[in-house]
């Protein structure tokens, strides 16, 4: 049986090791609370998404005796639901707009009205004990790097904290506040892709180029046919995997690096074959008839400007530093993404989007059965497909 612990905050408790006194660390535990009432006060430096699905979660928590019945049915039809469509209090339903605001400023996203916020029943198994009279907890995925959390704070219809194992899914009923991530993933790409359109304006011109001139013969490109991830990098109280890939090359004009982003939204569980018949690379794009293809995992707290912004300066730096690209060929693909990778764990992780694998120089007109990343962990089988014009 799953042991709750009943302790005092965690975020006080760091606080007080840090050398604050209590009445101190009760200061910091408030002010975002207070800040979410006031745009103007938020301080980005000093919060992460974590620290704002903190007060959510605690907020929503206190919910419970009034909607809980409401919960329970909406929840048993979706298992997860937008907090725009949940039966709320005003205040509750307030503080969560202010909420996903804040959130969609971190994460660079567009500033319209949309909500980020969902509510998620952790495991579908907890329904039947939810439905027979178990009070829920809610939690949240807490700061940090997720190999490394220990215990998931949850809180009770009365505010009260409890800390539950990381590693091992509860038995309890658990709503899981976390970010709409169908909502987020696609906002985020669609950022991407126009930073990398507004950086790379004059090779997509001579893309486009290329294709009108190629419009009458056919378009190149490889598809996935099959894909699984052994390992999603996902621990219980987050949920489904949002996976993405960067497709990495060098220009067909210039010596200039390519890169493109590719949603695969399907690809949420780990141990599972998807068979999407997804194009994934278009060749007309890249040089040599050769790129590399880097599969990464979305969490909280990436900022997607600033994100693609930094993909585009690492290749672009590293492509500066290597000698006659033209005499190495592909060989110098492989380097352009290795420095991709190097530049992730002191920069960009912390809950941030997550290195899943990597798929080095893949070949126009190749097909690839049952091909392992790097990592051993993604496997693909990916095969040329070509479009014939009408």
């Amino acid at each position: 049986m799953h042991r709750l612990l009943k302790l005092a905050s965690v975020t006080i408790a760091m606080a007080l090791m840090s050398g604050k006194t209590l009445a101190q660390a009760i200061d910091i535990q408030s002010s975002l609370e207070s800040s979410l009432h006031s745009v103007d006060k938020f301080n980005a430096a000093s919060f992460q998404v974590a620290d704002i699905k903190r007060v959510v979660a605690k907020a929503v928590a206190r919910d419970i005796i009034s909607h809980e019945q409401a919960w329970l049915g909406q929840l048993n039809s979706f298992n997860k639901l937008n907090l725009s469509k949940m039966m709320l209090s005003n205040e509750v339903s307030a503080l969560g707009s202010k909420a996903s605001g804040l959130t969609r400023q971190l994460k660079g996203l567009p500033s319209s009205g949309y909500q980020v916020y969902q509510v998620r029943l952790a495991d579908q198994a907890m329904l039947e004990a939810w439905q027979q009279g178990q009070s829920p907890l809610v939690a949240f995925a807490p700061r940090g790097e997720d190999t490394q959390w220990l215990h998931i704070e949850a809180f009770d219809k009365y505010g009260q904290l409890h800390l539950l194992d990381a590693t091992q899914l509860p038995q309890q009923p658990i709503l899981v506040v976390e970010l709409d991530k169908q909502i987020v993933h696609k906002a985020g790409i669609a950022v991407m892709r126009e930073v990398f359109a507004q950086h790379q304006t004059r090779q997509v011109d001579d893309v486009v180029a290329h294709s009108s001139l190629q419009v009458e013969t056919a378009i190149s490109t490889s598809v996935i046919n099959r894909i699984r991830l052994n390992d999603d990098k996902e621990p219980w109280v987050s949920g489904a995997a949002e996976v993405y890939a960067i497709v990495n090359g060098v220009s067909p004009s210039r010596d200039e690096p390519v890169l493109d982003v590719v949603d695969l939204p399907y690809l949420d569980h780990d141990g599972q074959d998807y068979t999407p018949n997804q194009i994934l690379i278009h060749w007309a794009r890249y040089r040599w008839q050769a790129a590399d293809v880097l599969l990464m995992e979305h969490d909280d707290n990436t900022n997607y400007q600033e994100l693609a912004v930094a993909f585009l300066d690492v290749v672009t730096q590293a492509m500066k530093l290597i000698p006659n690209p033209k005499v190495q060929g592909y060989a110098i693909i492989p380097q352009l993404t290795n420095e991709l990778i190097k530049a992730m764990p002191s920069h960009w992780f912390s809950n941030d989007d997550d290195y899943v694998d990597v798929f080095y120089t893949l070949f126009e007109n190749r097909r690839y059965s049952n091909l392992m990343g790097a990592s051993n962990n993604a496997k693909m089988t990916l095969s040329p497909l070509t479009i014939e014009p009408r």
